[in-house]
């Protein structure tokens, strides 16, 4: 009697351990597959709380959690620490950038996005966006390092430049970064200084389009709008910036003098499309399929940040983490069913709604039908956000310093990193 010989088990690389990548690596759990996780970080991370890294409301291990550690559980994953340079779709190979490679069967590519300048990269190191935990904690540092400064500058011009923050589009990041920023000098950092007058901050909030929070209905907008203004934030709509440099930014022909600069007025995809030579958007965007594959590749997905499809009314899915996470769902119950001989039918984006906080105790939510606005919208995103974290001491550790803040002012994490008392920039 002769025994079959086994059949190698399918290699699925899965490329990024973000919103879509690690949704889609737990719900490839039992099937007959080895997966390797690559990212050029060693941690996931809650995107949506970044920014409250950014302004001193969290610690960074609040919201970020070692990828070995969430995959620990499943021998058949292997995590690689390591940054991908490309793809070699006609050997089925992932190259790494130290010129290793990976193959695989199926590939998912969910690399995520960046901030774009569009087309004024030098504009950067002026005007950082947030889209990483180094990123926050950057601009973290040139937040509280800016008051420092003006606690010590007597020039009453440059005293001003130093209290005057610009934040550049009025998309959710940028709404949330003002609103907290506003809160943080009004509110947080009045009783702490003697020099100067923290109540006098600027806070300026710049979009070219007609209003904030343009993904929202017109009535939530509004009312975001007049929130922002309420607590001091300076919102300019209708005008693009032309110019970011050390001294400040200019829109309209008019130069502000500013010291903290930061950007949230765009993104760009990942390098997927260039790797496989594929369709892109202007925002350089995959241009999938309905089954999310890469137009010639069936055997690799593209998912999340990095990728556009049409939802079921037309219009693209939004890059959020509850379509990133259908998504990865989505190709996991794909690479199963096709590992059966079976069919899946095309991806249905499903939209669970918007949110945006506008400060400590106002909130928007949207989600189409049914919309709420203010105290309570703040109470259900906070219960929202706080339900999607990974793990009980992380609810109730970002639960108690959001509780201590709303009590008592305070924020916890007003710890400057990365350098000493020298210039920020």
């Amino acid at each position: 009697m002769t025994t079959e010989p086994s059949r190698p088990a399918h290699r699925v690389v899965i490329v990024g351990a973000g919103f879509g990548g690690l949704e889609c690596a737990y719900r490839l759990k039992g099937a007959p597959v080895l997966i390797t996780v690559i990212d050029r970080r060693n941690h996931h991370l809650f995107q949506p709380l970044l920014y409250q890294v950014a302004t001193a409301s969290l610690a960074t291990s609040e919201i970020a959690w070692p990828i070995r550690y969430l995959l620990r559980d499943r021998s058949e994953v292997t995590t690689l620490f390591a940054n991908v340079n490309g793809v070699d779709a006609a050997n089925k190979r992932v190259v790494l950038e130290d010129g290793d490679t990976v193959p695989y069967d199926t590939l998912v590519l969910a690399t995520g996005v960046r901030h774009a300048y569009f087309g004024h990269d030098e504009w950067e190191p002026f005007a950082p966006g947030l889209k990483t935990l180094e990123d926050a904690t950057t601009l973290r540092r040139r937040i509280l390092v800016a008051f420092e400064r003006a606690e010590k500058e007597t020039d009453p011009e440059r005293r001003a430049a130093l209290l005057t923050f610009v934040i550049v589009g009025a998309g959710p990041t940028g709404v949330e970064l003002a609103g907290t920023i506003a809160e943080l000098a009004k509110d947080t950092l009045a009783p702490d200084f003697r020099n100067i007058d923290t109540h006098k901050t600027r806070v300026v909030l710049v979009e070219a389009g007609p209003r904030v929070l343009a993904g929202f209905a017109d009535d939530l907008s509004a009312y975001a709008q007049a929130s922002l203004e309420n607590i001091g934030v300076e919102v300019i709509l209708n005008q693009a910036v032309t110019e970011c440099s050390a001294d400040g930014v200019v829109y309209n022909g008019k130069c502000l003098q500013a010291k903290t600069l930061i950007w949230a007025a765009g993104v760009r995809a990942s390098r997927a499309a260039e790797w496989l030579g594929a369709p892109a958007d202007r925002a350089s965007r995959l241009q999938v399929l309905p089954d999310l594959t890469v137009p010639g590749h069936p055997d690799i997905f593209a998912i999340g940040d990095t990728v556009t499809v049409a939802a079921p009314d037309g219009t693209p899915v939004p890059g959020i983490a509850p379509a990133a996470k259908q998504q990865g769902r989505y190709v996991a119950a794909s690479i199963k069913a096709r590992l059966q001989g079976q069919a899946t039918a095309p991806f249905r984006y499903h939209h669970s709604g918007s949110l945006a906080q506008i400060g400590k105790r106002k909130a928007v939510i949207d989600f189409g039908t049914f919309k709420l606005r203010g105290t309570i919208a703040w109470w259900i995103w906070g219960i929202a956000h706080i339900y999607f974290l990974i793990g009980l001491r992380n609810r109730l550790s970002v639960a108690i310093s959001w509780l201590w803040n709303y009590i008592r002012d305070q924020r916890s994490a007003r710890l400057i990193t990365q350098g000493s008392s020298k210039v920020a920039r």
